[in-house]
């Protein structure tokens, strides 16, 4: 398949509809409950699922991904192609053009300048962002008319379909945050908790790691929609109680994220007036493997940056941990069928997924005979190991959850078994995906040595989410840890095929490097993985218009849902 058949496929367009509301703000409120609270609305400060989820109904890209992983447009007229002219035949370069007549919800117009600036904010120097690799290729952004721009590369692109595409790179409006560049970004509160936006809803007022309610978008594009007049988005609290109030007593439209085992989903949703709802993307539970020194010693900012950990690049420290791991058992407590064993990072689409590696069976005895030939034994006989006179003691911090504190159980349980010890560490979901630079248990800063929680990527494509391993992308101080390399992994040999990656155009290569890619990180301790999961959340029985979206945000649609009578 060639450059052009190759980028057709890409841009798959599916058009769109729901129903013929009779009139905007006609259903009255949609309650909306996320137990991990969002705590800031700009996307570009938080890599938290929650907070870019919450973002999506006021903030909006050029274009996004579908419910089948296609691109459609959403503020551009049209996707640029090769046919239409909107791609160079070189692929060096792509030209968005807005649709015509978008004003913002304040009611001045939309225009190529806001796509300019979302760049030149998300690229400043002097500060972080946390999905800059979603302009990894990116050369230049240029104002070619009032309505278009045109985003030229480093080099050709097969996937031009990355930057101001998907939920994380929304289009800022330049009059509110022309303010907020560099390291000003995380200080304007007001409009990170207050964006002005083309979404179907329109902050009223947001309190992080709380509630936000919201207005429908007077200024909405479509005439007819939103259906509901107002938004009551509430967060905290726990998965248990988010799926209760939406299957069991209805308190609540629609939830995400609703971390439950499978007996207990089935039985909350026995009350007949909500529906579970779920769908594989490559979303993936794994373990970070810490490649700095989490020493406490060491000061706040030289644990991030201190190379390397005591004992985790230890290959046969980081494998024998995986060994001990029953995964069949972790999918059968925590996920039933919404759950996969994987060994990949890498666990979707099926043409990226690698078949490398084997974990489908524990092995403490191979765990155990790995770390005794690497000398890595108990000496003192107090049952735990050590590396160069290092004992093998591991702080593991995961959010708040049933299921995931199930999962640090089990798993301490298993590394007891092979001679480590484990402290557990659970935080609320609010802080430890939080966007508090101030905070120290944010899973970006990273202060323990293994830490679990689940990430996807948007579209089908995965060279932006291959970016997260590069060397240059892991969160410091200097960036203000916006940097989306949570383990502070680096490779050299994975950043050079990495941009072998970005300069190959036939999608069978492109697989082939990718499945390198993700083997390599695995291979060398980046990550443990542990379950390939899929989206579970729930709505009531009297939302319509739903579609479970696992290439994008959940709520990329909202603005065609509405009440059933």
């Amino acid at each position: 398949m060639g450059f052009k058949s190759s980028l057709a496929a890409l841009s798959t367009l599916m058009v769109l509809s729901g129903p013929a509301f009779a009139e905007r703000g006609a259903d009255g409120e949609l309650r909306i409950i996320y137990w991990q609270a969002p705590t800031t609305l700009n996307p570009y400060l938080s890599s938290g699922s929650k907070d870019i989820e919450a973002a999506a109904l006021t903030l909006e890209p050029l274009a996004r991904y579908d419910a089948d992983g296609a691109v459609v447009a959403w503020l551009a007229d049209e996707v640029p192609t090769l046919e239409n002219g909107g791609v160079s035949d070189d692929l060096m370069s792509i030209t968005w053009t807005l649709k015509e007549g978008l004003i913002w919800s304040d009611g001045s117009a939309v225009t190529s300048e806001d796509v300019k600036f979302t760049y030149d904010y998300c690229t400043h120097p002097d500060a972080g962002c946390a999905h800059i690799t979603k302009f990894q290729s990116v050369s230049t952004v240029e104002v070619t008319g009032p309505r278009s721009v045109i985003v030229t590369f480093k080099t050709p692109q097969p996937n031009p379909y990355v930057p101001f595409v998907g939920g994380e790179n929304a289009i800022l409006q330049k009059a509110q945050f022309g303010a907020c560049l560099g390291a000003a970004a995380p200080t304007c509160t007001a409009e990170n908790f207050g964006p002005i936006g083309t979404g179907p809803f329109v902050v009223e007022e947001f309190r992080p790691g709380d509630v936000m309610t919201m207005v429908a978008n007077d200024n909405y594009r479509e005439a007819d929609k939103p259906a509901f007049a107002t938004v009551m988005f509430k967060g905290g609290g726990d998965a248990f109680s988010a799926a209760q109030a939406i299957l069991k007593t209805g308190e609540f439209d629609y939830g995400m994220n609703l971390q439950l085992a499978p007996d207990v989903m089935a039985g909350l949703a026995e009350g007949g007036i909500g529906k579970p709802i779920a769908g594989f993307g490559p979303l993936l539970e794994r373990i970070m493997l810490n490649h700095t020194n989490p020493d406490p010693a060491l000061g706040p900012d030289e644990r991030a940056v201190v190379r390397p950990h005591p004992f985790l690049q230890e290959p046969a420290v980081f494998k024998a941990m995986s060994m001990a791991i029953d995964r069949p058992a972790l999918v059968a407590q925590g996920y039933g069928p919404s759950g996969k064993v994987t060994c990949n990072w890498l666990a979707a689409p099926p043409a990226v997924d690698s078949d490398t590696f084997a974990c489908d069976t524990q092995d403490i005895a191979g765990a155990n005979a790995l770390l005794d030939k690497a000398g890595i034994v108990d000496s003192d006989g107090d049952g735990i190991r050590e590396k160069a006179g290092t004992p093998l003691r591991i702080l593991f911090q995961t959010s708040n959850s049933a299921v995931r504190q199930d999962f640090q159980a089990l798993i301490k349980s298993w590394w007891r078994e092979i001679g480590i010890e484990t402290e557990l560490r659970d935080i609320p979901a609010s802080v430890y995906f939080g966007s508090d630079l101030s905070s120290p248990d944010s899973m970006v800063k990273f202060y323990a040595d293994v830490e679990m929680y689940a990430s996807d990527f948007s579209g089908t494509d995965p060279q932006s989410y291959l970016a997260r391993a590069l060397c240059d992308k892991a969160p410091t101080p200097d960036n203000q840890w916006q940097g989306e390399n949570v383990s502070r992994f680096c490779m050299p040999e994975y950043d050079a095929l990495f941009e072998t990656l970005t300069q190959t155009a036939d999608p069978a290569k492109r697989a082939q490097i990718a499945k390198k890619l993700n083997d390599m990180a695995v291979e060398n301790g980046m990550l443990i993985p542990l379950v390939h999961r899929g989206r579970q959340s729930a709505h009531a029985l009297s939302l319509g218009g739903v579609n479970l979206n696992v290439w994008d945000t959940e709520l990329w649609n909202a603005a065609d849902w509405y009440r059933i009578d």
